[in-house]
């Protein structure tokens, strides 16, 4: 997602003035193309802006996810929460439940249907971190804070706990569905690895432990297996510039293949070997197929679609078919709903948005 340096004025005035938006009606014609054939009575959810990372919540009906848009005075990520409406005259409203400070991301409604979990920057600062400046770089990279630490708070956006504390990146946290464990992404060790901890934030360990990016990690409908994406450079030139770039903060994601394994990290096993960016990983209801965003049918890098795939690579099946961006897709825990990100429906501009539908199979 994109970000911009945030102004503390414009974060009051949000704070105070717009705690709660409520979306447009639901627009009249179909949202899905033809060829989506899993998708039935799709409903754009988010209007305007940078809308992403939608996670469905334990009760099937809550949702967070991330958001920025500067015309609201949000310049960096911040997390709202909404209930998915029950039928089409019901409107989408979402609140702000993160802190307004600070760059957030990667939230996840915990088991208790009272608190969430994400990441967020704003205890090193309220303002929004810098952005890597690509025009220097000249790469396509992706910003691994260091000041990102992992919190929960209720839904009125007090935080109740600090789980991390260590120095580094740490971030990119999911709950099993079996209410006991996070899985998370920690530079704790000087590389980007896996780690899993106690619902309390105890028993922290790691389970990654190859040079490259592991992230992105969710668990299986039983909580006995994890996917995840990863980044394998192989060569001495590829691990150089892996390590520099992580020296300076920033992890180039365009190659990336996902990974399955055990719950504890044990008997891992590559899924996919499609090059380019194959990312956002997520299981289907079955447990045995997978869904995610890859690009690694455009020879460009764009547009990015959304894929299914067995747990053993076989089977690969396009699933969506926008020009443009479809990304962090989901199902709700009991299958019938699935949610993702995309760019369409926004006039040829650059907004993506949330959108729900049911899932057919």
């Amino acid at each position: 997602m994109k970000s911009k340096f945030l102004s503390l004025n414009a974060v009051a005035a949000f704070l105070i003035s717009a705690t709660c938006f409520t979306s447009h009606a639901q627009d009249k014609k179909s949202l899905a193309y033809p060829d989506e054939k899993h998708f039935k009575n799709m409903r754009q959810l988010t209007y305007g802006g940078d809308n992403a990372e939608a996670y469905f919540g334990f009760d099937n009906e809550h949702i967070t996810f991330q958001r920025t848009n500067p015309k609201e005075g949000v310049n960096c990520d911040q997390i709202f929460m909404g209930k998915i409406p029950k039928s089409a005259k019901e409107k989408f409203t979402y609140k702000l439940v993160s802190t307004g400070k600070g760059r957030t991301t990667c939230a996840y409604l915990m088991p208790d249907k009272k608190h969430f979990l994400y990441a967020s920057t704003h205890k090193a600062a309220d303002t929004c971190p810098p952005t890597p400046d690509r025009n220097v770089i000249k790469k396509y990279v992706w910003p691994i804070y260091s000041t990102y630490d992992i919190y929960v708070a209720d839904f009125k956006g007090k935080i109740t706990k600090q789980l991390t504390n260590s120095p580094g990146y740490d971030a990119e946290g999911t709950i099993s569905p079996k209410g006991d464990k996070i899985i998370f992404t920690s530079t704790r060790n000087g590389d980007i690895d896996l780690y899993t901890m106690n619902i309390d934030g105890t028993n922290v360990k790691q389970i990654t432990n190859t040079v490259g990016y592991d992230g992105g990690a969710c668990f299986s409908p039983d909580g006995k297996k994890i996917v995840w994406r990863a980044s394998r450079p192989q060569t001495k030139e590829e691990v150089e510039e892996y390590k520099s770039l992580l020296a300076q903060g920033m992890v180039m994601p365009t190659k990336m293949e996902l990974f399955v394994a055990n719950a504890d990290g044990t008997d891992a096993q590559q899924v996919t070997h499609l090059g380019k960016a194959n990312w956002a990983p997520s299981f289907a209801p079955d447990g045995k197929h997978l869904v995610f965003a890859s690009d690694y049918e455009y020879e460009r890098g764009f547009p990015f679609n959304l894929y299914m795939v067995k747990m053993d690579g076989t089977g690969l099946e396009r699933i969506s078919h926008d020009g443009s961006f479809d990304a962090f897709p989901m199902f709700s825990p009991d299958g019938k709903k699935f949610i993702f990100s995309s760019n369409r429906n926004n006039d040829g501009g650059h907004d993506t948005n949330v959108f729900v539908c049911d899932w057919v199979d």
